[in-house]
């Protein structure tokens, strides 16, 4: 065979095994960034759902601050006039 058939094949499978790497490199790279973005989006949605139980909590808390306001109101006849 010539030489520049030789090195024609060659740079053939070099390019060949070049482009392959490139698309496996590439590929296990957006493999990785999806799962990090999944876990990403997973501790979101822990957070999200727990955002109701708290709303909720803080609902309860409101009203005993109201409850307690008014027995103070009802025991010492003011209220404090901070507010």
């Amino acid at each position: 065979m010539e030489s520049t058939v030789v090195v024609a094949i060659i740079s053939f499978l070099g390019t060949l095994v070049g482009t392959a790497g490139g698309i496996i490199a590439s590929s296990k790279l957006t493999q990785y960034r999806l799962e990090q973005l999944e876990k990403k989006v997973d501790s979101q949605n822990v957070i999200s759902s727990k955002i109701p139980v708290l709303e909720e909590k803080i609902s309860n808390i409101n009203r005993r601050i109201q409850h307690i306001e008014k027995q103070e109101k009802y025991n010492y006849g003011y209220l404090d006039s901070s507010q």
